[in-house]
């Protein structure tokens, strides 16, 4: 970073690439100086494909947020997605060895490592291991062991593995566009980070991430996350299923989608208003009413709530979720889709908008900047900044990064 004040986040996505410029006001508080995004042309499901491509809309969309805030960047908070993307929940059990039986630091850094040695295929590397509670002697739901007197000292994790291939590309092309990656972030962490309240996560909440080619999930309960996955689906579907059904270019259905487009049938005030499609290869535009133009999308939509709901029901989450269904990303901006993911999961849902964090609200208060927001939060959150709620949930974040660092230091 250009100064010690200055946090930045880099959300590299499949449609979009967003670059969120945060900065530490003179009363200590985090406000967003700085908005850039322009189109992402390497990527597909959430993984880089084109790394040239990807280098120029990262370079474009710094640029962009450089001039707005008047600062340069150098580090970064980058995100990562993808199909690739697993997790798992652990435990981890060590003896107490302090003096009296006081649970020391060492106590707990030992837990913790213990809890994350799992075995995974050498194509894989831990990108998180989240402290979920800590049990004493058969104690369960403890935050902070630290200074407890004890025999037997547990902890429950949730580890987040990736693709080493793709974290390697990230980096490479955050590297090759001038600029030093400070950390890797999943992002629907990020976005969770951003758009969810502490009440959401104590209750139990479903988040669900709605991206050009991905859908991100996460389960957060008791404060903790305790399920993540990456869809590899999302708006880009419905807008190639418009393409194709329309029989008109990408771009086209695009901006139809966005201008008229809706996918709750029961939303539709006037179901017979006309709406134009562009013809192709010197053809007369079609007129469709938004009416046939829902029936296109609903289905799609709610196939892609649907699978996220039956992998929740499969882990065992969904009559945990009293918090209901937050959705957040650039799909979530569709109309309807708050009240058909109500529908689909049988629970309150609510579109889930970054938190007011001061500077430029008005440029980032957008479902679209979740995971950039998210991201600057978590940088935030890591230089002490106070005004930031951070949940002890995230204390495992702290240690990953040094060991990634290693890693990374193989191939760079």
């Amino acid at each position: 970073m250009a100064t010690d004040d200055l946090i930045v986040g880099l959300d590299i996505g499949t449609t979009k690439v967003c670059v969120i410029i945060g900065q530490i006001g003179e009363q200590g508080g985090l406000e967003i100086t700085g908005v850039g995004i322009t189109p992402s042309r390497g990527l597909r499901r959430g993984v880089v494909i084109n790394i040239d491509a990807t280098v120029k809309s990262i370079a474009a969309a710094v640029e962009e947020a450089e001039m707005m805030s008047g600062r340069e960047v150098q580090d970064v908070y980058a995100g990562i997605a993808g199909g690739h993307i697993e997790s798992v929940n652990s435990r981890g059990v060590v003896a107490v060895t302090g003096k009296k039986r006081e649970i020391g630091q060492d106590d707990i850094d030992r837990v913790k490592e213990a809890a994350g040695a799992i075995v995974i295929p050498m194509d894989r590397e831990v990108l998180h291991v989240i402290t979920q509670e800590y049990v004493v002697d058969g104690q369960a739901g403890i935050r902070s062991p630290l200074g407890m007197t004890g025999v037997r000292l547990e902890a429950e994790v949730h580890i987040v593995t990736g693709a080493v291939s793709s974290a390697q590309n990230i980096i490479r092309c955050v590297n090759r566009s001038g600029f030093k990656v400070s950390d890797i972030v999943l992002e629907p962490l990020a976005s969770a980070r951003s758009v969810l309240t502490d009440d959401e996560k104590e209750l139990g909440v479903l988040l669900v991430d709605l991206g050009g080619g991905t859908t991100d999930v996460l389960v957060h309960i008791e404060g903790s996350p305790y399920h993540t996955e990456v869809l590899a689906v999302g708006g880009d579907h419905v807008t190639s299923d418009l393409s194709i059904m329309l029989r008109t270019p990408n771009e086209a259905a695009e901006q139809v989608k966005r201008d008229a487009g809706c996918c709750y049938l029961p939303m539709l005030d006037e179901p017979d208003a006309e709406t134009s499609i562009p013809g192709v290869g010197g053809r007369p535009p079609r007129i469709i009413t938004r009416r046939e133009l829902c029936e296109i999308i609903q289905p799609r939509m709610s196939e892609m709530l649907g699978s996220v709901k039956a992998q929740i029901e499969r882990a065992g989450y969904l009559s945990r979720l009293a918090g209901g269904v937050v959705i957040t990303g650039g799909g979530s901006l569709l109309p309807g889709t708050e009240e058909l993911a109500s529908e689909i999961f049988g629970l309150p849902a609510r579109i889930g908008y970054p938190a007011r964090l001061g500077g430029l609200v008005e440029e980032y208060h957008s479902p679209i900047f979740a995971t950039g927001v998210g991201l600057v939060q978590y940088g935030a959150a890591h230089l002490g900044v106070e005004q930031l709620n951070m949940d002890t949930s995230e204390a495992g974040f702290t240690s990953v990064w040094a060991r990634m660092r290693k890693w990374f230091g193989e191939f760079f």
